[in-house]
């Protein structure tokens, strides 16, 4: 009989590691008898000794930390926001304080004029000027036929002479308004065949008179050219109106200073 032939080794096979597994926590039974007078755990709210420090069950801290207030939004800015003790930089705050309250006051008296000036003149471009017609016109001077009533009457064909090199008018209005801006149609006509018939002036110093007694001055540079020349102003409460002519042009030959027109615009 033949003995049966060995069996070969069998050759190693992979083995899956197992899943480590943490011990669970064992929690302690609590002693029955155990005084339990003190704090109450804030997160298992579990009763506690007295003397105890720590939760007997979670060890949580029987005593937190009390949790600091927060700062008001001023003394999150600088220098403000850092904490003191025993009024530690107190009057550095204090004149700190101060000078930040005495530099606004300064910018804002600087600047409000400035920034009404502004907000006036963005409302002006805005807006859409409304003619306005003066209730009273008076000159210094006028030559018959051509008195200074004829710059408003709407009509460039027809015009205020005057006999010398320079006069003023006045316009005078029956309320304060917001004088925005003002067309100046020099020489006799606004027609290139009729401009040069008579002579010109160069230059319009203009006195505009405020409700509150307030005189400002604009100087014109007018060009000698026939047509409608437009001026901006931006003045406000505006009651009267004083054009000077001068620096006179074409004064020779029995000439005399021509201005055809003057119209005003107001803001609506």
């Amino acid at each position: 009989m033949n003995p049966e032939p060995p069996t070969p080794p069998t050759a190693p096979q992979p083995v899956k590691p197992a899943k480590a597994a943490a011990p669970r926590p064992v929690v302690r039974p609590l002693p029955a008898d155990e005084d339990t007078s003190g704090i109450p755990c804030p997160v298992c709210r579990t009763p506690n000794p007295p003397h105890r420090r720590f939760c007997r069950k979670c060890a949580a801290p029987l005593a937190p930390v009390a949790v600091p207030e927060a700062l008001p939004w001023w003394r999150t800015v600088w220098p403000f926001r850092r904490r003191t003790r025993a009024g530690s930089g107190a009057l550095t705050r204090l004149l700190v304080i101060l000078a930040v309250v005495l530099a606004l006051c300064v910018a804002g008296f600087l600047l409000l004029p400035a920034g009404r000036a502004l907000i006036e003149d963005t409302r002006d471009k805005l807006g859409t000027p409304k003619a306005v017609s003066p209730s009273r016109v008076t000159a210094t001077a006028e030559l018959p036929g051509h008195s200074a009533r004829l710059t408003t009457d709407g009509l460039t064909n027809r015009y205020w002479a005057i006999p010398g090199k320079s006069a003023s008018v006045t316009y005078a209005f029956a309320k304060p308004f917001r004088f925005v801006d003002v067309i100046i149609t020099n020489g006799a006509s606004k027609n290139a065949e009729d401009y040069g018939t008579q002579a010109r002036a160069l230059r319009l110093d203009m006195d505009v008179y405020s409700e509150d007694g307030q005189v400002r001055r604009k100087v014109i540079d007018l060009s000698d050219k026939p047509g409608p020349q437009p001026v901006t102003v931006g003045m406000s409460r505006v009651t009267s109106v004083r054009l000077t002519l001068s620096d006179p042009v074409g004064l020779s030959g029995g000439r005399h200073v021509a201005l055809a027109e003057v119209e005003f615009f107001q803001r609506t």
